[in-house]
């Protein structure tokens, strides 16, 4: 009989070296502290990687509690640190770099990258060549891109994703037994930290500070004025008590209702019940996460049982009608899914209403970045850790030492957030959660209503006219001419505005620059009066 990776061809290189991306992802790997012996036991047998046992509720490492469904991985994979603590000539040597051979001189991030060229079959055979290779080659982030490219959205998760394609590639094949595997004295802070950033609830302390102002009931003008206008975030409370979807999009509805609709989930596309029965069993890093753009158009019901909020309803980008960029999203995720920091596309502002679960916001402000992150000097691309909760292990507490600290709250069922244009923020979800969010170009300026002069306008015609659009233009197919049709369009709508608003804001600017009365008469340098006589 066939092996279940017969007939596979060799697949393309990992995107992230082929192909420029936006956002770069590399481990920040800690040095872990050393664990109590009780916490690390030598193991005589660990079962391959889909058959582990859940750890028992309420279990903790190195200071973090576990969440139920973790697996018992760890207990193959340690830290460094335990090679000091336990001793011995048995556990003096690394079993990572004796099954390695000549491939031990790899850090273990840039081996993982090597083996990511590999197509499946490959990977499997070189997984049986040694322990070593064999924890390596079932690191399930590498089967995760294996079954994403070769089966796209038609899957059923199986709790890991080797087993996954495993299930998938053999539909009309006998699946092989599963077998025990002796691992002992494996020590790789890159592969435990990956296990522990998937396996831990959030800290206490993570989510204690709640520092955002919280308002319910105001008017637009004082939105506007305490808010938008000084580009402010805010927590706005009691805007989706009249949402259908508050009470109607629970699991089973949304199942029922978008039956074979397929929606987009990181790079793929699956219906609504293959995707909540992947969240269900997920148990790793970075949970896929169901972010679509079109889901109002897929299933006309979704797109009528909820509606913008009053505060947001102003949209200069509307004028260019079906070629605006995506601007809205629906979003669900089990809990540990989420964004990491990133600035919001096209210079717009955003809002992200909950309708299912809880959020954990961190914000900052235009001009602070967030540690841990680093962007390009063009702004083309960030370089950030590989996972939210990898984020807030090593760089979170660095926060509470500076003088400006970020916004922080917890957002849920029923309340909106209000990201300014401008601002890097990340969001986690911290259960099983449902929203929608929507990115928007601030209220008309101040020629058509009355309002104070607003430069955002021109913050965003110079956004999309940047040498780096294709880069940084989001949400369309034509990034190039988005510049030239969006001023046309706000020049037909509304001739006159964009030269109004220049002068405006220029005069503006030339009002600070002037010195005062008190200014222009007083020498700066003998620090009186200056008098002049004629």
């Amino acid at each position: 009989m066939p092996s279940t990776f017969h007939g596979l061809t060799r697949r393309k290189p990992p995107a992230a070296i082929t192909k420029k991306k936006n956002k770069k992802r590399k481990r920040s790997v800690i040095a872990f502290p050393k664990m109590a012996p009780e916490l690390c036991p030598e193991v005589e047998e660990v079962e391959d990687e889909e058959d582990e046992e859940d750890m028992e509720e309420g279990a903790e490492v190195l200071g973090f509690k576990l969440k139920p469904s973790a697996s018992s991985r760890f207990h193959a994979i340690q830290p460094l640190g335990n090679l000091l603590l336990l001793g011995g000539p048995s556990s003096s040597a690394n079993a990572r770099d004796v099954g390695l051979g000549a491939l031990r001189i790899l850090p273990d991030d840039l081996l993982l990258d090597v083996l990511a060229f590999l197509p499946a079959r490959d990977l499997a055979v070189l997984s049986s060549t040694s322990r070593s290779l064999y924890v390596f080659g079932t690191h399930d982030p590498l089967w995760r891109t294996l079954v994403l490219e070769r089966f796209h959205g038609d899957f059923l998760f199986c709790g890991s994703w080797r087993s996954t394609y495993l299930a998938s590639a053999s539909r009309t094949l006998p699946l092989p037994p599963s077998e025990t595997l002796v691992i002992r004295n494996f020590y790789s802070d890159y592969l435990f930290q990956s296990w522990l950033c998937a396996s831990i609830e959030m800290k206490p302390e993570w989510l204690k500070i709640d520092n955002i102002e919280r308002r319910r009931g105001i008017s637009v003008e004082e939105f506007i004025d305490t808010f938008e206008d000084p580009n402010k975030p805010v927590l706005l409370q009691g805007c989706l008590d009249t949402w259908p979807a508050m009470k109607r999009w629970n699991r089973e509805r949304l199942v029922r209702i978008c039956s074979d609709v397929k929606f987009a989930v990181g790079p793929v596309e699956m219906t609504m019940e293959r995707y909540f029965k992947y969240s269900d069993a997920a148990k790793e890093e970075r949970p896929l996460y169901l972010f679509d753009p079109k889901f109002a158009d897929k299933v006309l019901e979704l797109g009528s049982e909820y509606e913008v909020p009053i505060y947001f309803r102003e949209d200069l980008f509307s004028v260019l009608g079906k070629e605006r960029p995506d601007y809205r999203w629906i979003i669900i995720g089990p809990a540990g899914s989420g964004s990491s920091f990133h600035v919001d596309p096209n210079s717009t502002s955003a809002w992200n209403a909950v309708i299912k679960g809880s959020k954990k916001w961190v914000m900052f402000p235009p001009e602070i970045v967030p540690p841990g992150v680093h962007p390009s000097a063009d702004g083309a691309e960030v370089a950030c850790p590989v996972s939210i909760m990898e984020w807030f292990m090593n760089f979170y507490a660095a926060c509470r030492t500076w003088k400006k600290r970020p916004v922080e709250c917890v957002c849920r069922a029923g309340e909106v957030v209000f990201v300014p244009n401008g601002w890097w923020h990340l969001v986690i979800n911290l259960e099983d959660s449902i929203a929608i969010t929507q990115n928007y170009f601030e209220k008309l300026p101040p020629c058509l209503c009355g309002a104070l002069v607003r430069s955002n306008l021109l913050n965003v015609l110079d956004f999309l006219q940047k040498p780096n659009a294709r880069e940084l233009v989001s949400g369309t197919k034509d990034r190039v001419n988005l510049f030239d049709k969006f001023k046309t369009a706000i020049d037909a709508s509304y001739p006159g505005m964009i030269h109004e608003v220049t002068a405006k804001v220029q005069e503006k600017m030339a009002e600070k620059k002037r010195p005062s009365f008190w200014e222009s008469v007083t020498d700066a340098k003998a620090g009186g009066f200056k008098f002049s006589l004629i």
